[in-house]
């Protein structure tokens, strides 16, 4: 083989570590970005929070009236004597107000950011264990009861799992033991609470009724012998069963259904989560305008302080770290302002496309995919898909995600198309004002949006339908 040299030309895209960054901070979330912000601030000195925006409130907020010093609490001092007797003492001659209040209005300004501990169920039957009369034995079994109880209220062992999970630990224990402080634990809050399944559970609720209450004898009936007939709508079966009118076994599902079949669930609490939009959709002089949000990122500058310290000759390792952090800083920013600015385009070309969604909500919604956005803005579909994911628009129907204004779409009669995201709309809003004895299935559906002008196969009402977790229209039914 003989060796030659040839010589290429050719293009390449090199991902520079300035590219890198700005793809970066394009994808993150609000959340992500934040910390990422936070982080920069950390690590470069050359970069800071610009403030000089709100130095004018801070100068408001800070300003002291003239006599400030005059301004003083009844028998206080605000200079110290120049004699003091032998045998006195610092708080016989100063109170302690300047402290509390100092003390106070600190705890008041992260009053805001403290969170209580969030209450759970195994919490809330602990301290009910504590204030009920138990003997160390019982207690002892009280303890091993309420660990079994998830966070629905429900045993996720059975009282003979208990029983011999407690004879290792108890000596000569019987089972009667067991059952009886069951029983009692039954009586905690919430009703219901420590059943072995749902019929049990319900089945304690109503006893905890008065026993006047109508049609509670024939719905404890219910629950513990026919609940399977219940579930199944089997109307029929069930009058024949307790031997009751229709009218009868109506106030008996209506008492039924008044009982929590999670009782544990309302005491379980859980850390609220929320969306911070990214930009804020309103609509002035007729217009809708797209702004971004300014609370989502401080604004940054340059220090102006370290920036002056660098000197252009100078090659020592102190001014060649400072130009490093200088020109990262540079980078950051520059960044930051192109994220924001993709995302505001986007934002744009989004509402100026679903005006309808805007005015009408999701039955207007219009099929869009990541094309038609990356074609009029001139940008790369990925990188529509990177500003669309995990940013969320704050608009007149509620905070929703880039993602969504993006659906397929299916054909009309009159030639046109219809979004994936306005179907979903149109089958939920049929199955909202369907007849609960005669609910739709997805034949009848697909055809009454055909008669819309909408063609819609029914495999494809079901698939729909699956994902938005509605069931069948079997399952659907409500005779009783």
């Amino acid at each position: 083989m003989k060796q030659s040299l040839h010589l290429k030309l050719g293009q390449q895209l090199a991902m520079t570590p300035q590219l890198q960054q700005a793809i970066k901070l394009l994808q993150m979330s609000t959340l992500d970005l934040q910390q990422e912000i936070q982080q920069a601030l950390e690590s470069n000195m050359m970069l800071e929070v610009n403030e000089d925006e709100n130095l004018a409130d801070v100068g408001v907020r800070d300003k002291k009236p003239e006599n400030a010093d005059l301004v003083t609490s009844e028998g206080s001092q605000t200079d110290i004597p120049d004699e003091l007797p032998v045998d006195s003492s610092w708080d016989d001659i100063y109170d302690n107000s300047f402290e509390a209040s100092s003390s106070s209005s600190d705890d008041g300004a992260d009053f805001e950011i403290l969170r209580s501990k969030s209450s759970t169920l195994l919490d809330h039957l602990l301290w009910q264990l504590e204030l009920t009369s138990f003997s160390e034995r019982d207690h002892a079994i009280a303890m091993a009861i309420i660990d079994s109880i998830n966070d629905d209220g429900y045993l996720i062992s059975s009282p003979q799992d208990i029983f011999q999970g407690l004879q290792s630990q108890l000596d000569d224990i019987e089972f009667d033991e067991v059952n009886a402080v069951l029983h009692r634990v039954q009586n905690f809050d919430p009703v219901g609470v420590a059943a072995i399944d749902l019929a049990d559970c319900l089945r304690l609720q109503l006893l905890q009724l008065p026993e006047e209450t109508p049609c509670r004898q024939e719905a404890l009936i219910v629950v513990s012998e026919h609940l399977g007939l219940l579930a199944n709508h089997e109307q029929t079966k069930l009058m024949r069963k307790l031997d009751i009118t229709e009218q009868q076994l109506d106030g008996v599902v209506a008492l039924i259904r008044t009982l929590d079949p999670k009782p544990g669930a309302k005491i379980q609490d859980s850390d609220s989560e929320y969306v911070v939009p990214d930009v804020y959709v309103t609509k002035q002089g007729g217009q809708w305008q797209v702004n971004l949000n300014p609370d989502i990122a401080p604004k940054l500058r340059i220090n102006p302080f370290y920036s002056a310290m660098i000197k252009r000759a100078d090659n020592s390792q102190d001014n060649n770290c400072m130009k490093d952090h200088l020109q990262e800083a540079k980078w950051f920013i520059k960044s930051l302002h192109s994220r924001n600015d993709t995302l505001l385009r986007v934002g744009r070309s989004i509402v100026e496309k679903q005006t309808g969604f805007l005015e009408h909500g999701s039955i207007a919604m219009k099929p869009m995919v990541l094309r038609d956005i990356a074609e009029e803005l001139k940008l790369h579909e990925s990188t529509i898909s990177r500003v669309t994911t995990q940013k969320f628009m704050h608009t007149p129907n509620g905070i929703v995600e880039f993602k969504y204004f993006f659906s397929s779409h299916v054909s009309t009669d009159s030639g046109g198309e219809c979004s994936s995201t306005a179907i979903r709309a149109f089958i939920k809003e049929l199955i909202s004002n369907e007849n609960p004895s005669s609910p739709l299935s997805d034949n009848k559906m697909a055809d009454l949006l055909k008669e819309k002008g909408i063609n819609v196969a029914r495999r494809t009402i079901a698939k729909y339908r699956e994902a938005m977790f509605i069931p069948p229209s079997n399952e659907r039914k409500r005779i009783l």
